[in-house]
């Protein structure tokens, strides 16, 4: 153990690493470091020139490995990687504490790490404001160019890129998905964490879009997981129709959401991590699917290792945009989902 923080190895063998239950989120580890391996099987004869494997760090606010950590493994193993072989991938999680990224970057640098891989927007900030040297590949970031990452899509320009999401562009579309789920949805609370720059951009669309539906977006920013949990214990069925889910994990929001919903009987819809979400309790989601980033950020990465700069790979958008509704939350909300709503759904939950 080194640093006081825990290791353990995923294998072959593994049936797949998925964090836990939202609800028993709060028992995770603090900064848990995973190392998980996987490695080329050659297909020319530039992997071999490396004389150790890459080590990847993965930043992530989360309480455990995300679908875009996943993905990025497993599209390696795609292209080929085996483990121990050419790379390592290392996480680290701070359990809904974005304070606390910035630390964890600059330790993978100290540490040595040839490549950070960030799974959302505050954890690849947090990258870049350690290191201007380190590559950096992003999967999931909503606004790469507002937020300063790179310079442009095509000509990134400094030693980030990565893969775009289209989080803040599906806002309005998110809320009328919601409303055609629950055609009486009237008011919907939206929770979101106060000083996050995604979560604000959304509330700006959230509200445009409710005004053309004519729906009362009740907003409401917290700055701490006692207040969202104290927020969520006034919302009451009758008060809310449903409940909006932010862009990000910072105090363990949609986790909180989804166990205020599930004791309330509410609606929710999610957006990040959504499938995994809903597959836990949440009744519907819609956005990018995660973990189809995490493997489209496997080929940038590659890309890097073969010796391309950052700066001249064009950041990517992942257009796989999922309808995840389930199926069995729905009817013990007492809910009936109407036919042609259902036919748009990619996934199903019954």
């Amino acid at each position: 153990m080194r640093d006081g923080m825990r290791h353990r190895r995923v294998g072959d063998t593994d049936p797949g690493v998925v964090y836990p239950p939202p609800h028993r989120w709060q028992h995770a580890v603090m900064f848990v470091v995973l190392l998980v391996s996987s490695g080329l099987l050659l297909q020319g004869a530039h992997a071999a020139e490396r004389a150790r494997p890459l080590r990847i760090g993965a930043l992530t606010t989360s309480w455990g490995p995300t679908p875009q950590v996943i993905g990025l493994r497993d599209g390696l193993r795609e292209l080929g990687y085996r483990d121990h072989e050419h790379f390592f991938l290392g996480i680290r999680f701070t359990q809904g504490d974005t304070a606390a990224l910035a630390a964890a970057a600059r330790k993978f640098v100290q540490d040595g790490a040839d490549l950070l891989f960030a799974d959302a927007d505050d954890s690849a900030k947090a990258a870049q404001l350690a290191t201007t040297s380190v590559p950096i590949v992003f999967a999931s970031v909503a606004d790469p160019l507002g937020s300063g990452l790179v310079h442009s899509f095509a000509s990134p320009g400094g030693n980030v890129t990565g893969v775009a999401d289209l989080g803040l562009e599906l806002s309005p579309k998110r809320l009328e998905i919601f409303r055609d789920v629950i055609p009486d949805l009237q008011r919907v609370l939206y929770l979101y964490h106060a000083t996050d720059a995604y979560s604000k951009a959304a509330l700006k669309l959230y509200h445009e879009a409710a005004s053309a539906l004519g729906i009362e977006l009740v907003a409401q920013a917290v700055r701490s997981e006692e207040e969202a949990q104290a927020t969520l214990a006034q919302s009451q069925k009758g008060d809310v129709d449903g409940i909006l889910a932010p862009l990000s994990l910072a105090f363990n929001l949609p986790g909180e959401i989804l166990k205020a919903a599930a004791q309330r009987a509410i609606p929710t819809m999610f957006s990040i991590h959504g499938r995994f979400m809903v597959e836990h309790g949440g009744l519907v989601s819609y956005g990018a699917d995660s973990y189809a980033s995490g493997r489209q950020a496997a080929r940038l990465v590659e890309k890097i290792s073969k010796g391309t700069a950052p700066a001249a790979i064009p950041v990517e958008v992942n257009s796989r945009i999922e309808l995840v509704i389930n199926l069995k939350v729905a009817k013990a909300l007492g809910y009936t989902i109407a036919p042609q709503v259902l036919y748009r759904a990619d996934r199903l939950i019954r």
